[in-house]
């Protein structure tokens, strides 16, 4: 019920937008001078489906300092073959913002106040029909529920040169993120399997945030840092699904041990008339402070899969890990250098004792504006690739030894990934997805099979995405 009232609403708004958009003109200012709308033109020309209210939402953003954001993401995936079962699910997210620029708002300079909230509905594809916990399909995945995500407030200092921001975000916003990459709809293009399996909770990232400090110095020229500490674990200690513990995203907790990532940027940005082609490389590390499982030995040194094992890992005190990023234009199409064919690459490991995934890479080609007239269009081709840990497949293989079985000995799990983001308009973009999942789970013995021989099977995905802007 709750997604088809959200679908009404949207297409209710849809039989408003003409008058909106219509609306959203240049609104003079204090003497009487034209400025530039944000929201300009009709409906198939304006940046958002509601429009410009009448010029009031310009007149908000302009003299107010009041930003409204609202998006729908809409997405159907199907599991044509392969994975524990076939099948077709619906998942989508509401998401509703508001950002104040309180010099405006308050007379406070240079400081910015954010809040945003997501509503998801729907059954995730990697949880329903996949069986795959690595590489999950959709960025998007996670329990129904209506959760408040982000709450900060930002401070800039020195001309912009250092921000402060303090307060409940996620790390997956800033760091380890590649540009190239965000067009996928796999999860792990965005926070990779490494950090997602490895730290408590999957760590501060979609849909889970957590309290924290970040700190961006960006002087003038092509290096930035960026560091943050956040409580160790968004949801906590417990039984069951993270999400489930913290089902709103209200528990603002502080107690979790210590997060602790950093990140380092050279940027080139070769816009129009300057030599060069747009690159960003990027190098950093985290850190967590807690105590983690051993994957394959008990206090004792025995094999966790022996039975003369207490049953209870030796403990690990803390756990790190360590990336790489390239982003690289290598082909404009376009003056401004903004169209054209450009690749990454990410690379990322941990240590394999305590950790699940020990090895992390992918990269990909992106093209932007692959048709005549389609300039905002992508093409994306992505490979994703999380290695099973030398210590978690020893366990595997243990089990097999010591109760005479032969079920499959996990090793890697890897995603192949082809994507077209379609502007229909400026507010509404259509993406078809195709997707190829290798070893799922990385190689899990399919629950589906009694013999427990058979590994799930590779599954190939087809989907289509939409995003209306609001």
């Amino acid at each position: 019920m709750g997604r088809e009232r959200g679908l009404r609403a949207c297409a209710a708004a849809a039989l408003l937008a003409g008058t909106c958009c219509a609306a959203a003109q240049g609104a003079p200012d204090s003497d009487g001078q034209s400025t530039k709308n944000p929201h300009p033109g009709g409906l198939w020309e304006c940046g958002v489906l509601a429009g410009d209210w009448g010029g009031e939402r310009d007149e908000w953003e302009k003299n107010l300092g009041l930003k409204l954001g609202a998006s729908y993401l809409g997405e159907a995936l199907g599991n044509a073959t392969g994975g524990e079962r076939r099948g077709v699910v619906y998942e989508d997210q509401l998401e509703l913002s508001l950002t104040l620029d309180l010099e405006k708002v308050m007379g406070w300079g240079d400081a910015t106040f954010h809040v945003d909230a997501y509503q998801i509905h729907g059954r995730g594809l990697s949880a329903n029909k996949l069986g795959n916990n690595l590489l999950t399909a959709s960025g998007i995945e996670a329990d129904r529920s209506t959760r408040l995500f982000n709450l900060w407030l930002e401070q800039q200092l020195w001309g912009g040169a250092v921000a402060v921001r303090i307060g409940q975000f996620s790390a997956d916003d800033e760091f380890i993120v590649s540009d190239y990459a965000s067009i996928f709809i796999n999860a792990s293009f965005g926070w990779p399997a490494v950090t997602a399996i490895d730290l408590p909770s999957g760590g501060p990232a979609f849909p889970l945030s957590t309290p924290g400090i970040r700190i961006k110095v960006q002087p003038p020229g092509p290096i930035s840092v960026t560091a943050a500490v956040f409580n160790g674990d968004p949801a906590g200690l417990g039984r069951g699904d993270p999400q489930s513990r913290d089902s709103s995203g209200t528990a603002f907790r502080f107690n979790d041990n210590v997060f602790a990532i950093a990140e380092a940027a050279y940027t080139i940005k070769a816009e129009k008339g300057m030599p060069g082609l747009p690159s960003t490389y990027k190098i950093g590390g985290w850190y967590h402070s807690g105590r983690f499982d051993d994957q394959r030995f008990d206090s004792a040194g025995l094999s966790l899969a022996s039975p003369a094992s207490s049953g209870i890992p030796v403990q690990h005190r803390g756990n790190y890990g360590i990336y790489a990023i390239a982003d690289q234009m290598l082909w404009p199409t376009s003056e401004d250098k903004e169209q054209g064919l450009g690749m990454f690459l990410r690379l990322s490991g941990s240590p394999s004792d305590r950790n699940e995934v020990d090895l992390y890479a992918d990269g990909g080609l992106d093209y932007k504006g692959p048709l005549p007239g389609r300039k905002d269009d992508v093409l994306g081709l992505g490979i994703a690739y999380a290695r099973v840990s030398d210590a978690a497949r020893g366990l595997d293989r243990d089990s097999n030894i010591f109760n005479g079985t032969s079920h499959p000995v996990r090793d890697y799990e890897m995603a192949l990934e082809v994507t077209y983001s379609a502007e229909v308009t400026p507010w509404w973009m259509v993406q078809p997805d195709l997707q190829f999942i290798f070893h799922p789970d990385g190689h899990l013995a399919d629950p589906t099979d009694p013999t427990g021989r058979r590994a799930v099977r590779d599954a190939l995905v087809i989907g289509l995405r939409s995003k209306i802007a609001f």
